[in-house]
């Protein structure tokens, strides 16, 4: 190696220990940086440590006070379980008339029936809460008690928790207990409501159903008196049979059909199911008439079994109503919808709110943090006052003399 290849490198590894040192200068220099600012930050909060600390605990004592002057507020709860009842064969005509999205949010529907004008209505009256509120309008009341009023679902069992607040613990309590009465009352009069209305609609179809049946039977014995009773097969009677059921089926399908579409909309899956079966039913209606008669059948043959299937219509078809109209006046005699109390509520023995430990620390924490930005502010306005530049951009920014 030539000297002057060896004094180029000599002159490298100098200037990378050059560079390693003004590195670890460099950072030696930023360590103490950070250490006086931190310092700084120190220093301040120890000068101004009188104005921190009188702020933390004035507005910790103010805070005490107010939450003891605060009146208590009691939290009673009842949980209720709302079920639906009713024997196997009224329940399997009823499956017909309510959709299934209906039944996995009854609990959500008696939530909002809870705070529901009536409900709320009939509490105010019953415990006179425009006094004890002290609240002259009808409106703010009815705002006030849904606000002491909070409910809770647990969408695995289906419970509902009603939670009511009150300054007095009984009336808490009773309120509580009070509106899974008037829940009850509520529904019960919806679920009778609901009950009489199918019963009248189908006892309107039933007396219909029921003249028309009057009229094939009188047909029958007329056409029988004319030309007299005529032998019929057994396999044939049996598709008489089947296809008169078919036919009141069917019209009772389209009964059903008429009640489903008044409260299901056209993509609901119950409704889509049941014409599925109603043109299911068609179908097979269309297959079996053929096999009534052939061409060789007479004419007044032909007669007797179309008057003979119209009267087995008729009959199966009112026998199907009325099995209906039996099962809405059923619920219309009880109650369509039970109310289970899983736990009454009683008086608490301990107050909701305030919660005083839980206000004190909240409010000192907050103002310890309040306090260390208000020194850190006159810390830095008293040192923009030694500096004159800084003192004159202060006084024209805020137009003031310091």
């Amino acid at each position: 190696m030539s000297e002057k290849e060896l004094l180029e490198k000599i002159r490298d590894v100098l200037r990378e220990e050059i560079k390693a040192i003004r590195e670890e200068a460099s950072v030696k220099e930023s360590y103490r940086e950070e250490e006086i600012n931190l310092l700084d930050l120190f220093l301040v909060l120890l000068k101004q440590k009188r104005l921190i600390i009188a702020i933390t605990l004035t507005t910790a004592i103010i805070t005490a006070i107010v939450s003891f002057i605060i009146p208590p507020v009691y939290m009673a709860e009842t949980t209720i379980l709302p079920r639906q009842i009713g024997s196997s064969a009224t329940m399997e005509i009823l499956e017909q008339f309510r959709s299934f999205e209906a039944q996995k949010t009854l609990p959500n529907l008696y939530v909002g029936l809870i705070k529901s004008k009536k409900v709320l209505d009939r509490i105010i009256d019953r415990f006179n809460l425009v006094e004890v509120y002290k609240v002259k309008s009808r409106t703010d009341v009815r705002e006030i008690l849904s606000n002491n009023v909070q409910t809770k679902v647990d969408q695995k069992s289906g419970l509902i928790t009603i939670s009511v607040y009150d300054r007095d613990p009984k009336r808490a309590a009773d309120m509580a207990n009070a509106f899974v009465e008037e829940l009850k009352n509520l529904t019960r009069g919806l679920a009778l409501t609901e009950a009489s209305q199918r019963g009248l609609f189908f006892e309107e179809q039933l007396k219909e159903a029921k003249l028309a049946l009057i009229k094939a039977e009188e047909e029958m014995k007329a056409f029988q008196e004319k030309i007299g009773a005529l032998k019929v097969e057994e396999e044939t009677r049996a598709v008489i049979e089947r296809i008169a059921n078919l036919k009141a089926e069917i019209a009772a399908k389209e009964v059903e059909l008429k009640v489903m579409r008044t409260y299901l909309t056209p993509n609901n899956p119950d409704l889509q199911k049941a014409e599925e079966s109603l043109r299911a039913m068609k179908l097979e209606l269309a297959k079996l008439e053929p096999l009534m008669y052939t061409e060789k059948t007479p004419e007044i043959a032909r007669d007797y079994l179309r008057k003979l299937v119209d009267f087995r219509f008729n009959e199966a078809f009112y026998e199907l109503l009325l099995k209906h109209y039996q099962a809405a006046r059923l619920d219309e005699a009880r109650d369509a919808v039970v109310i289970q109390v899983t736990d009454k509520a009683i008086p608490p023995e301990k107050k909701a709110k305030p919660k005083r430990a839980l206000m004190i620390t909240i409010a000192t924490l907050t103002a310890f943090m309040f306090s260390i930005f208000i020194a850190f502010i006159m810390e830095y306005i008293n040192n923009m006052r030694r500096d004159p530049e800084g003192r004159e951009r202060l006084e024209k920014k805020f137009k003031i003399n310091i």
